[in-house]
C-alpha cells in the first residue's frame, strides 16, 4: 500500500494540475436544496502535452479529483515553438472564440483565466491572446484547446509537402 501511495505522488508531481472553476449546484428536492459540484480541471506536463477534465460530485475535493482524472485521459500533444508558438491560431467552441499569437522571449503569458490556466499547464511561455464572443469558462478552456491542437510546426508541414523546413522558410 505505501508503494502506490508513493507511485500515485511521483505522478502527481510530474503533470501541472490546475483548478479553472468551481461551481455549485443546487437542486431543489422536497426537503430542501441538495447542493452538488462541478469543477474544470488543466492538467498538463509543461512540455507540450495538455487535456482538460469536468468533474462532478456532491463534494469539491471529489469533483477536482474526478476532473484530474479526466483530464488526464484526454491529454494530447500541442506543437510548440521554443517557449511560444508557432503562428497565429484561432480556436473555437460554441460562441467562445480565442485568437492565440506567438510573442517573441521575455513577453509572458498575456491571457486571463481559463485560457492562461491552459496556456501554463502545455507548457507555453511567451504568448499574446484574445477571448472574443463568450467569457464563459468551459467554452473558453474548450476554445484554447482546439486552437492548441490545431497548431502545426514547421517539420510536420515540410513533411506534408514532401520538402525541407529550409525550402518552406525562404
Amino acid at each position: 500500500m505505501a508503494d502506490f501511495k508513493h507511485g500515485k505522488n511521483e505522478t502527481s508531481s510530474e503533470f501541472i494540475e490546475k483548478i479553472v472553476y468551481i461551481n455549485r449546484v443546487a437542486k431543489v428536492v422536497k426537503g430542501g436544496r441538495r447542493f452538488s459540484f462541478s469543477a474544470i480541471v488543466v492538467v498538463g506536463d509543461g512540455k507540450g502535452k495538455v487535456g482538460y477534465g469536468l468533474g462532478k460530485a456532491n463534494q469539491v475535493p471529489e469533483a477536482i479529483r474526478k476532473g484530474v482524472e479526466r483530464a488526464r485521459h484526454d491529454m494530447k500533444a500541442v506543437a510548440l515553438s521554443g517557449s511560444s508558438i508557432p503562428h497565429e491560431v484561432k480556436g473555437k467552441f460554441g460562441a467562445g472564440l480565442v485568437l492565440l499569437k506567438p510573442a517573441s522571449e521575455g513577453t509572458g503569458v498575456i491571457a486571463g483565466g481559463g485560457v492562461r490556466a491552459v496556456l501554463e499547464a502545455a507548457g507555453v511561455q511567451n504568448v499574446l491572446t484574445k477571448c472574443i464572443g463568450s467569457h464563459n469558462p468551459h467554452n473558453l478552456v474548450k476554445a484554447t484547446l482546439d486552437g492548441l491542437r490545431n497548431l502545426r510546426s514547421a517539420k510536420k508541414i515540410a513533411a506534408l509537402r514532401g520538402k525541407t523546413v529550409e525550402e518552406i522558410m525562404a
